[in-house]
This record gives C-alpha cells, sequence and structure tokens, in this order.
C-alpha cells in the first residue's frame, strides 16, 4: 500500500534523524555570573575543598575548565549546591587570575611543571641547622622559585640547639631575606610558633622544606586548632625525614589575618620550568645594570655589563655574586 499519493512534496515526509549532529552546536559557554567565590583549601583525588564565605564546600572541577586545574590558594567560581552539607557536591566553573605562582619540576630534565600553591605572598623556607644537614642548593632553589613566582622569601632555621646558624646567615645575608632562628625545645613549647607569626600576619604564606626539618611541627603550632598532620623522625642511616604531609592544605590563622599553607616535603626542587631573564627581578639594584648587557645574556659571563655596573660602586659584589650563584643553582645538584 503507498503511503504518500501521487504529487508528494519533499517537505511532508518525514525523515528518521541520523545519529550524529541532532544537536546544534555553539562556542557560546555560559558566564556563570551568578557564581559564588571561594577559595580552595586543598585537592584530593579530583575534589577540591574550598571555602565559600564561612562554609567549607567540597567541588569537582566543571568540565568546560578542560585541562586547566586549580590548585590550593586559587580563587575559583563556583555553582550548584553551596550548603557545605554532607555528600553535596558544588562545581568550579572559573578560575580566577593568579597573583603569584610556586612552581617546580621533578628534575631539572622534566619539562612538566607542576603548580604547587597559587596566591601565595610569601614563601616560607624551612631548613634544620642539623639533623637532617642544611641543603643550601635547595635553598637556593626555593628561592629562584619563590623569586620567579613573585612570592617574598622567609627563611626559618629551625635545631637551632644542634648547631649554629652563623653559616647559613652569612650565605644569605647579602639578600636581605628576613630570617628566624629557633630551637627544638621552642617548637615543642610554641614559642618558636610566636616568633615565627609575627612575619605572617596579614600574608598568604606557603611553607616549604624537606623532610624532617621541623615544618609540619611548626605549623601544627600556629594552627593548633587544626591538628591533622603527623609528625615523622629522622632515619639515623639516611640523615632523610619520612614524608608525613601528603598534599598541601591551606589553613587560616587564629586570632589574626592570614594564612598557612603547608605543603608535602620535597627531597628536590627542580627548576625546568624558571626563565633565568625573571630571576633578576627580585634584585631591583642590579636589574638597571643589565640595560648594557647582550642580548640573551645569562649574567654570568665575561660580556656581562653587571661587572663594570658593580666596579663603578652602583652595587655591593656581594649582591652580584648571590645572583650568579642562584642562577647557577640549575647546574648543581641539590646535596653538592
Amino acid at each position: 500500500m503507498r503511503r504518500y499519493g501521487k504529487h508528494t512534496d519533499e517537505d511532508d515526509i518525514r525523515t528518521r534523524p541520523g545519529r550524529r549532529n541532532t544537536r546544534p552546536r555553539t562556542n557560546i559557554r555560559p558566564k556563570h555570573e551568578d557564581a559564588a567565590e571561594g577559595m580552595v583549601l586543598t585537592v584530593d583525588r579530583g575534589r577540591l575543598t574550598c571555602l565559600v564565605d564561612d562554609r567549607v564546600v567540597m567541588a569537582m572541577k566543571a568540565r568546560e575548565l578542560g585541562r586547566k586545574a586549580a590548585v590550593v590558594g586559587d580563587r575559583v567560581a563556583l555553582v550548584g549546591d553551596l550548603s557545605g552539607k554532607k555528600d553535596t557536591l558544588a562545581r568550579i566553573v572559573r578560575i580566577e587570575e593568579r597573583d603569584s605562582v610556586l612552581r617546580r619540576t621533578a628534575d631539572d630534565d622534566d619539562p612538566f611543571e607542576r603548580v604547587v600553591v597559587a596566591n601565595a605572598d610569601q614563601l616560607a623556607i624551612v631548613t634544620a641547622l642539623a639533623d637532617p644537614e642544611p641543603r643550601p642548593r635547595l635553598i637556593d632553589r626555593c628561592l629562584v622559585a619563590a623569586f620567579d613566582g613573585g612570592l617574598e622569601p622567609l627563611l626559618v632555621l629551625t635545631k637551632s640547639d644542634l648547631a649554629p646558624p652563623d653559616e647559613i646567615l652569612e650565605l644569605y645575608g647579602a639578600l636581605d631575606i628576613p630570617y628566624v632562628v629557633t630551637s627544638r625545645a621552642e617548637l615543642e613549647t610554641g614559642n618558636a610558633a610566636d616568633r615565627v607569626r609575627e612575619q605572617l600576619d596579614g600574608r598568604v604564606t606557603a611553607f616549604v622544606g624537606h623532610s624532617g626539618v621541623g615544618k609540619t611541627t611548626l605549623v601544627n603550632a600556629l594552627v593548633p586548632q587544626d591538628r591533622r598532620r603527623s609528625t615523622g623522625h629522622v632515619n639515623a642511616v639516611t640523615g632523610r625525614g619520612r614524608h608525613t604531609t601528603t598534599s598541601a592544605l591551606a589553613l587560616p590563622l587564629p586570632e589574626m589575618e592570614g594564612w598557612v599553607i603547608d605543603t608535602p616535603g620535597v627531597r628536590s626542587f627542580g627548576l625546568a620550568h624558571i626563565d633565568p631573564s625573571r630571576v633578576i627581578h627580585a634584585f631591583p639594584d642590579l636589574e638597571s645594570g643589565t640595560e648594557g648587557c647582550p642580548r640573551a645574556c645569562s649574567h654570568d659571563e665575561p660580556d656581562c655589563a653587571l661587572d663594570d655596573w658593580v666596579a663603578q660602586g652602583h652595587a655591593d659584589p656581594a649582591r652580584l655574586y648571590s645572583l650568579r650563584r642562584l642562577l647557577a643553582t640549575r647546574e648543581r645538584k641539590e646535596g653538592d
């Protein structure tokens, strides 16, 4: 039986839609203008804990963000269930522009950089004066990463009862870096936390250091109501500490403005991502002297204009030595 008459019109014929292109595609994405502002506190296997107003909200990254990842310290925009109740989940739809970034690579040959912390004002480099022995090359690398990422460094020297701090302070004296020296007894009584806290008010401070230096003990003392971090010991054979912090965590400082971000202990700090030309910005007294440098100058070669600049008395020679030591740290292993 014919379904249609003799003179059928194509417009009258019904066709089954194909399996592809059944929906019109568009590049227009929702702007989420009503999204709430939040801050990422920690990241754990694709789930991000965020602070929205005074509520802790669990969230996941929206698919539209693609490969862009949010890290601790990021300012983000969230939609969905923002109640913070158990078993609820919001979506991060936007990651705001970052003011600063602390980055590292696994080693100097690894092209893949890892963003450790975003929007921190200060990097507290915690190192023990003994047990384990201080590693100046690791400190140098942390300083380079801080200068490159726009963070101001702070040296926190622990266990001064086991060794004097004079040698380390002399090594970094020309850099004019603020520092705090503490002992094991001060860490246990909390006096060390009081002295460090003076350097943290009104700032977001990321703490970094290799295992066993007392970093987590110090963070626990700074934020006593949130003692979620366990502490470890130093191996008597290897001289290395045991990793006790497995992920970065942002904690508000009690009774003052400011945040502490505890990061996992590091045994290496790769600088494959560092552009040496950005490190000079942390040396304003030397930066003006680079105007006569040849193109792509490494600032550690015979034609570098900084030599004449310093010889003419425009800057302290110790500052130039410190700059070149930091720039050369990529060619040296951290244990050297």
